[in-house]
């Protein structure tokens, strides 16, 4: 608005007023609901007015140049020139920007890695520790069109060298792991590159040989095959597909099958969430994380053969006993700490927290399923993509500031709650509703007496609506949750190592009984086929 006065009004009642620079109809725009309140003017006033189909048009065409100007960027380095068209936009697509201050540290030797950095713009300078020195000596400088970085994600070693910004700063497009193996980690010169680091006695700081492992357990489930696998019974359905319970007919091990319709998946435009799904699965190695073992793909489906937790959803569990002790509510939340912890170590955010999300496994300890949201960030870095449960999502994202890892804090505090309840703090009879509810607060909540003064500290400091606030976001990390008063006495090491005995051990009569979940009927919807090929490396 440019001037004037504006009223601010629901159900007859008045919320407020607005002045000159005041915004508002955002929300109806960027996520096509109903209005929530009306807004009448009580002087003349001057409105600046944009539809969404406008709004849509400069949103597309700023991303369509965007992505011509890093394609056109892209082309012009030596290193990416033989790449295929579409190897370049996936690229251009994948990549961030960031700029880095003069003397500013883009990489400090002997941390850890997960990021590929191009310089677009200025210079670098490289220094490592090399033997008869006691301080960092400068081997070379880096500029634009140069790369660096790539060591530490090729063999999963730490970094070996400082590269600090240069005079005037640098300007670097930035690519995380996954997209650096997937696009560019195949290239040879990226490969054989020798900077000469053996012949000046650098410090060598390899830390691991996960790579090895990786591929050790990849070839443990290559020799399983589509036709070796025989349906048992659905654990799970929904727009996607469903989930079967599958037994290998060879050897009897049984599996959880995830089928996903390639139709709908090209139709929700969700080709990427696919894909960064399965990435981000295989590459995660945690007992509180169900673990993908190998994909499959026909002209109908893309497959996830996925480990079989059949104690049954965290959700239907607490529907039939309405809540959870103290213990009960802590054990599980716990599981799901060790779970975060985990995947924001790896600049991973999970964005999808639910009990529906939560399984038992056969010993009754909880593991996070269904990565359909999650994405690899970065460290320091922010994403906008909307999505989430609607009780479930963090302000930021609604209001459509950037959210990063704290908006999984958030949604702990939200699972907290209904966990020692039974029901989600926020919730309304549609999702705008619910938002609107969500944006009010946590103090607006009136927490029932089952809830602990402890526990409702927690929830209340979990769920700030500034996320830089939010406990787990802070200077100590996911640390200051496990130190929490309410989790005072947890034997956090004891549950690491699976030695605390679960609140809730499943029944289960061997490896094909599924009672712990509903029952759905028989699949009798076959979907079109998909032969477009966006599928050709799942």
């Amino acid at each position: 608005m440019i001037v004037g006065e504006l009223e601010v009004s629901q159900n007859d009642d008045v919320l407020g007023t607005m002045g000159a620079g005041k915004v508002f109809g955002e929300l109806a725009i960027l996520y096509n609901c109903k209005r929530t309140a009306t807004v009448k003017a009580v002087s003349d006033a001057e409105i600046w007015a944009i539809d969404r189909s406008v709004f849509q048009v400069i949103m597309m065409k700023t991303g369509m140049q965007r992505q011509k100007e890093h394609i056109q960027f892209l082309k012009s380095i030596p290193l990416l020139k033989n790449l295929s068209s579409e190897y370049l936009m996936k690229l251009a697509d994948s990549l961030d920007v960031d700029f880095f201050p003069e003397k500013e540290y883009i990489i400090r030797e002997g941390t850890k890695g997960d990021t590929f950095y191009i310089i677009s713009n200025g210079k670098v300078r490289v220094s490592q520790f090399v033997s008869g020195f006691t301080e960092p000596q400068e081997v070379r400088s880096l500029t634009t069109g140069d790369y660096f970085g790539e060591k530490a994600l090729l063999s999963e070693d730490v970094r070996t060298a400082n590269v600090i910004a240069d005079v005037g700063g640098c300007e670097c497009l930035v690519i995380d792991r996954m997209v650096f193996n997937e696009l560019l980690g195949q290239i040879q010169e990226i490969q054989n590159k020798d900077y000469g680091d053996e012949e000046r006695g650098a410090s060598s700081h390899a830390s691991a040989a996960s790579s090895c492992e990786s591929l050790q357990d990849k070839n443990e489930y290559a020799h399983i095959l589509m036709s070796d696998l025989e349906g048992i019974a659905t654990l799970g359905m929904g727009g996607f597909g469903r989930v079967e319970l599958v037994q290998n007919i060879n050897d009897k091990k049984t599996y959880a099958l995830k089928c996903l319709k390639k139709s709908h998946i090209v139709e929700t435009r969700q080709q990427d969430h696919v894909y960064s799904e399965k990435n981000i699965m295989m590459a995660c190695k945690s007992p509180f994380i169900s673990k993908l073992y190998k994909t499959y793909k026909d002209n109908r489906y893309v497959y996830m053969l996925i480990e079989a937790c059949l104690g049954g959803e965290l959700w239907t569990i607490l529907r039939d006993r309405s809540s959870f002790d103290d213990f009960t509510s802590k054990f599980y939340t716990g599981c799901v700490v060790e779970a975060f912890s985990y995947l924001h170590g790896k600049g991973i955010i999970y964005r999808d927290l639910k009990p529906e999300n939560l399984l038992l496994d056969t010993r009754g300890y909880c593991k996070l399923v269904d990565f359909g949201f999650a994405k690899k960030i970065g460290f320091g870095r922010k994403t906008w993509t909307f999505c989430g449960t609607p009780e479930y999502v963090a302000p930021e994202i609604i209001l459509n500031k950037g959210h990063d890892v704290s908006a999984d804090y958030w949604s702990l505090g939200i699972l907290i709650y209904e966990l020692l309840t039974g029901y989600p703090p926020f919730s309304g009879s549609d999702p705008m509703k619910t938002y609107t509810i969500i944006l009010k607060g946590i103090d607006m909540v009136e927490f029932p007496r089952r809830i602990t003064k402890t526990a409702g500290i927690l929830i209340k400091r979990l769920c700030r609506d500034n996320p830089s606030e939010r406990i787990g976001y802070q200077k100590n990390g996911i640390d200051d949750i496990r130190k929490h008063k309410w989790f005072q006495g947890f034997d956090w090491e004891g549950l690491k190592m699976q030695r605390v005995v679960p609140p809730i051990i499943p029944k289960l009569n061997g490896c094909t009984d599924t009672s712990n979940f509903d029952q759905f009927p028989k699949d009798r919807d076959i979907p079109s086929e998909e032969l477009s090929g966006w599928d050709a490396d799942f």
